[in-house]
């Protein structure tokens, strides 16, 4: 109990408490003022008669001076919101002592006044005292230390006089205030005491707001945060993406997008393993990271893509964005081990090339992609050379998703012979298609959108049905090609549908050559390994097409269970350099090391034959031979052979 009281006592030092109390006092203090001087002014009046006038009127107009410049005093000082916690709890202080001062002088003053006039008087000097007691409880009740000490002061002394008097009825008179004022002394802690629990509650539940808003300001970061590399991710990137291009519209101003896609992050990857690539992306991270500014984003969006976002650009966005590239093309040093890569990226303007979201993203992309297949580490800007591709494109996609596969589709072949004997070793199916409405669509379009529609498993068995239908007429002797892209050798039901055909056929998979370029095995390395490996256990075999223009190709062939090694038409061309002589005889000695056969494609002239057979090629394949050609042209050209004599043919290759 006596804890308690000292502190109820005691002014708070809990900040929320101290500016709550001085909120209530501000308002209250000023009122308790008036009544002191209302009362006092009542007392005076009826004893103005009988008490001298130092007494009466001195006091009173002292009375009314002070408190008249304490009622300004609070009514001109700040606001809770305004003031410190020091400024208010020192004014909380100064109320308490005032308030035991201004007790004290009442007391004496109510004292001595009543030593004049009758018992009227008299009673009314006692009215006086217990009115102003009770208002000073009622007006303090939110600082029980100012309250207390006034009614300890005032009320104590009262008592003890009217006691000391023996006049029956006063001293139960002051009896009957004592307790009044008592039970009012209690409802002032018990009112504090709620007035302390709101307060406090009050603030544990501000804390809480604002720990919810922090956590809530915490997980809006996260959620717009790629984790690893500490950029914004996909999700911010496009919501900013859609303020920023309505900024622009409202301002009739300019915006870009742009989309930066890493060269070799993949090789990277494969190579060094995913801890590494992670190291990896967050140092990329950082160099992009310092081109951010208020009007430049950049983010994450996922993989080995970011983009970037340019607010009303200003001078050459494109040149921009090669600055970027060339900051990552730069050396990577990670674990004392160095690493380059490289960037392309594409970049679309508004209103330029596009006025909505997607549209702008999917050109920015576009662009992008088109200077990734044709001159990576550069940056392109979204051009109407790229939207007439696009046209173009889009009128292949609607085409082939309209197409009758087995009508439009066919398949061409082209020989492969041995250079020595110059027998034709088997034929390479080829897939064609001529559209209605386009006419013939060159391969590498239809594959393409083929991949992109994801309908390449359909045309890939179609070609494979029909080729393998025609191959059952050719000669035992002769062996397959056919190509497989990236969704064909990781899809099951592809592979499945592939088996089928074969066993349906009656072909002896031995006879059954499957190519995949490197390309392919990259997209999903693990799941291509495991295709091509399911195919060898029925006894196809593979080729690894266009080797040397992909990547750690010394890697793969160590790695995967290839037969042959197809050379890329760009060592042919080279022939005639000493370097690229060099370099072709070293393909040859290390596919010999490895046992695996090795074809020169792109033979087109009769010196590249002759190269490529002295520095030992034994199999070649070209236009010097043959172009590709359906089933019946190429029947009618193994019948032509036939009819030449082998040693002439030879000599004429000056073989």
């Amino acid at each position: 109990m006596a804890k308690t009281l000292v502190g109820w006592l005691a002014i708070s030092k809990e900040p929320s408490l101290i500016l709550a109390q001085y909120r209530e006092l501000k308002r209250q203090v000023p009122l308790l003022y008036t009544l002191l001087i209302l009362n006092a002014s009542a007392v005076t009046y009826t004893h103005f008669a009988y008490a001298p006038v130092w007494v009466t009127v001195g006091f009173l107009g002292a009375l009314i001076a002070t408190c008249g410049w304490r009622i300004i005093c609070w009514l001109r000082a700040p606001e809770a919101h305004a003031v410190t916690v020091e400024a208010a709890r020192a004014q909380l202080v100064s109320t308490t002592i005032l308030a035991g001062i201004l007790g004290a002088v009442f007391l004496v003053w109510s004292m001595l006044m009543n030593q004049y006039g009758g018992v009227e008087q008299q009673a009314h000097v006692a009215l006086f005292i217990a009115a102003t007691v009770i208002g000073c409880i009622f007006c303090l009740y939110n600082l029980p230390s100012a309250a207390m000490l006034v009614t300890a002061i005032v009320t104590v002394p009262y008592l003890l006089y009217y006691l000391w008097r023996g006049d029956p009825v006063f001293t139960a008179m002051a009896l009957n205030i004592a307790l009044v004022t008592g039970v009012m002394v209690r409802v002032l802690l018990n009112g504090f005491g709620a007035f302390t629990n709101m307060i406090r509650s009050k603030a544990e539940l501000v804390c809480k707001q604002e720990e919810t808003q922090r956590l809530s300001a915490d997980n809006a970061h996260l959620a717009h945060t790629d984790m690893l590399t500490g950029l914004p991710n996909r999700r911010f990137f496009f919501n900013r993406f859609e303020q920023w291009l309505q900024d622009a519209r409202r301002e009739n101003g300019r915006m870009a997008v742009g989309v930066l896609d890493l060269d070799r992050f993949k090789a990277i990857n494969d190579t060094y393993g995913h801890a590494w690539g992670d190291r990896l992306l967050v140092e990329v991270g950082a160099r992009l990271d310092s081109f951010a500014s208020e009007r430049v984003s950049l983010a994450r969006l996922g993989g080995d893509e970011f983009g970037v976002l340019f607010a009303d650009p200003i001078g050459d966005v494109r040149s921009a964005g090669q600055a970027m590239c060339d900051a990552l093309s730069r050396p990577f040093v990670i674990e004392g081990q160095t690493i380059s890569i490289g960037c392309s990226a594409g970049i679309a303007t508004y209103p330029d090339a596009g006025s909505a979201v997607h549209e702008l993203f999917d050109r920015s992309d576009y662009a992008a992609y088109h200077m990734k297949m044709n001159e990576r580490g550069g940056c392109a800007l979204f051009s109407f050379e790229h939207e007439n591709i696009i046209r173009s494109e889009r009128a292949v996609e609607t085409a082939l998703l309209a197409a009758d596969l087995d009508r439009e589709l066919h398949v061409c072949y082209q020989p492969i012979l041995c250079t020595h004997s110059c027998d034709v070793l088997s034929v390479e199916a080829l897939g064609r298609w001529t559209s209605p409405s386009l006419g013939p669509v060159p391969p590498d379009r239809f594959i393409v959108a083929a991949e992109k529609l994801n309908i390449i498993h359909d045309i890939t068995i179609a070609l494979f049905r029909k080729a393998l239908r025609e191959f059952g007429a050719m000669p035992p002797s002769i062996r397959l090609s056919f190509n497989l892209s990236a969704k064909d050798i990781t899809s099951p039901e592809t592979l499945r549908q592939l088996m089928d055909l074969i066993e349906e056929g009656g072909i002896d998979p031995k006879r059954i050559t499957f190519e995949l370029t490197e390309t392919a095995l990259m997209r999903d390395f693990h799941a291509a390994v495991r295709g091509i490996q399911s195919l060898r256990a029925l006894g196809a075999r593979f080729a690894l097409d266009d080797f040397g223009v992909g990547y750690s190709s010394l890697g793969h062939l160590r790695r995967l269970p290839f037969d042959k090694v197809k050379l890329d038409r760009s060592f042919v061309e080279n022939m005639e350099e000493s370097f690229g002589r060099n370099i072709f005889s070293g393909i040859l000695a290390l596919c010999r090391t490895l046992e695996l056969d090795c074809v020169a494609e792109g033979v087109e002239t009769e010196a590249q034959l002759a190269w490529v057979t002295n520095l030992g090629c034994q199999r070649v394949q070209g236009y010097f031979f043959a172009k590709p050609m359906p089933a019946l042209e190429l029947a009618a050209w193994f019948l032509a052979r036939t009819t030449s004599p082998t040693p002439a043919v030879v000599s004429r290759y000056g073989l």
